[in-house]
């Protein structure tokens, strides 16, 4: 079952700072996907195809076309990307058309952290609960406290949402229903110690530093 009360996860987090901000605060509850280092793109121009390209997004966020040289697009949607080279190419073309496609982007993945047995960041293959990730990253150790396992989901730029999961009555047939699916970018920390009070928020630039943590 999800428990209520959310918990501080500065035994297992590492000391992250927590923030609490009210509901109305955050928007992005179903964001379009958005554009990131690693993600390849393919403009086509309708008139001018000798400057049709791709481009791969590099770590700093700028991709590089012929026509418009640099530009910065990581944190974008495809559309605002497409509305961004238009608008550079209208300096050397006239009322340029371009189509913007998503060739290729970084795979959907998920990270478990903590008292399991190969934590890490795995790719998502359709979808994923929770005791299936504790599954594939090898179970839970002796040493876990698999009653207290927290998801930490990314509510927007800035903030994650943080959820306390009793997987110890999920192991239980009236249980399992309540083994929530996985999204994108979640991360299951499973603590070795009860963990004491947190804010529901949680800023997502320390989250981030513990998922490259545990990676390979």
């Amino acid at each position: 079952m999800f428990t209520s009360r959310f918990v501080s996860l500065s035994i297992c987090l590492m000391g992250l700072a927590a923030v609490s901000f009210g509901e109305d605060q955050f928007t992005e509850r179903n964001p379009p996907y958005r554009l990131q280092s690693g993600d390849t793109i393919e403009v086509q121009y309708r008139y001018t195809p000798e400057f049709n390209g791709t481009a791969s997004v590099q770590p700093g966020g700028f991709i590089n076309l012929a026509l418009i040289g640099d530009l910065q697009v990581q944190g974008m949607t495809v559309a605002e990307a497409q509305s961004a080279i238009v608008e550079k190419a209208t300096v050397r073309l006239n009322h340029p058309e371009v189509t913007v496609l998503l060739k290729d982007y970084v795979h959907p993945y998920f990270v478990v952290a903590g008292e399991v047995g190969h934590p890490g960041r795995f790719e998502m293959h359709g979808d994923v609960t929770a005791m299936e990730a504790v599954a594939i990253s090898g179970g839970f150790k002796d040493s876990s406290k698999h009653s207290q396992v927290v998801l930490v989901r990314k509510y927007n730029k800035e903030f994650a949402e943080v959820t306390v999961l009793d997987m110890k009555s999920m192991i239980n047939p009236k249980g399992i229903a309540e083994d929530p699916v996985l999204r994108p970018g979640d991360m299951l920390v499973v603590p070795q110690n009860t963990v004491s009070k947190m804010e529901r928020y949680v800023r997502w630039a320390g989250v981030a530093m513990l998922g490259l943590a545990v990676l390979p």
